[in-house]
């Protein structure tokens, strides 16, 4: 065979290997968190809304809610303010409240911009339209007060349903109304995306961010754990394994298993295409976490075992 019918062959290799995953996942609704370096990247920003937009175009419902803390500090910065974080939380003052809501809409319109060029109608919003995400203060340990800082109480789904009936992609940013106050809160975006995949029964829910995955060793890029069930993560964590940005990480992926979402995955948004790499090929790239009576794809249970301790 020449090189080129080589090459052929193996694109449509690649599709074949796609093809039972598209099947599986057809009409079904999928909720990327977006965020990181691939949000600041134009090239990767592009790259992930491509992806997005073929899942819709195969046949899924994807549902994108996304960050913007890089930006959001770059503007803090340029009003004079510096960032200041406690447990990983920006403290949001009035004024920082008002600087991430300007940030946040733009990014929101920006992704939403980029959709459309691929061919895929989109419409952003704000947790605040429709009250799509009310929202409570956030308390944090010692009594801190951290200012306009929120936490999901309710996800109102009827606008997010409204667009996806309609074949539209909803683009959210996680800016919550006060249930009582009707006060504008931050709320962190990993925590929206996993209350906005409970609430819609997601068929899988995927963090892209600046992490590859979940390792044995965080120091042996080898050691990668391709998938995990609630219990194993949770015997990870219990025995000091998810360290750093891991943890909290971790944490979102077991709420959203045990509030109904089937499939969470952890990937790299620095990687181009990692979405489809890793709902679309055998091995996938980053780290899935399924209920404990969830299907496996490849991993036998003694490896996995053995990956989280």
């Amino acid at each position: 065979m020449t090189a080129a019918v080589d090459s052929w062959l193996a694109k449509a290799g690649v599709l074949i290997e796609a093809l039972p995953y598209i099947r599986e996942f057809n009409g079904k609704i999928i909720v990327v968190k977006y965020g990181g370096s691939a949000m600041v990247d134009p090239a990767l920003r592009r790259s992930v809304i491509k992806d997005v937009a073929l899942l819709k175009l195969v046949g899924m419902k994807p549902i994108i809610v996304h960050g913007g803390g890089k930006e959001i500090s770059k503007w803090v910065k340029l009003s004079g303010q510096t960032p200041e974080f406690v447990n990983g939380l920006r403290v949001t003052d009035k004024n920082t409240m008002e600087i991430a809501e300007m940030v946040l809409n733009k990014v929101n319109k920006h992704l939403v911009q980029y959709m459309e060029q691929n061919g895929v109608a989109a419409c952003g919003l704000s947790g605040k339209d429709g009250a799509t995400l009310l929202a409570k203060k956030k308390k944090v340990g010692g009594g801190r007060d951290i200012g306009f800082v929120g936490e999901v109480t309710q996800v109102n789904t009827k606008l997010i349903d409204t667009l996806l009936a309609n074949d539209i992609v909803p683009v959210i940013c996680p800016i919550g109304l006060g249930e009582e106050d009707f006060h504008t809160y931050n709320i962190n975006a990993d925590d929206a995306a996993c209350a906005v995949a409970a609430a819609e029964n997601a068929e899988k829910l995927a963090f892209l961010s600046d992490i590859e995955g979940v390792y044995r060793d965080p120091a042996d890029p080898g050691t990668l754990i391709s998938e995990l069930t609630v219990s194993e993560a949770n015997a990870f964590i219990e025995n000091g394994n998810a360290g750093g940005g891991m943890l909290p990480k971790l944490t979102n992926c077991i709420a959203a298993i045990n509030s109904g979402v089937s499939r969470v995955h952890i990937l790299d948004g620095r990687v181009e295409h990692s979405l489809l790499l890793e709902f679309f090929t055998d091995r996938g790239v980053g780290t899935a976490i399924l209920s404990d009576d969830a299907k496996r794809y490849f991993q036998n249970a003694s490896e996995v075992k053995h990956d989280a301790e």
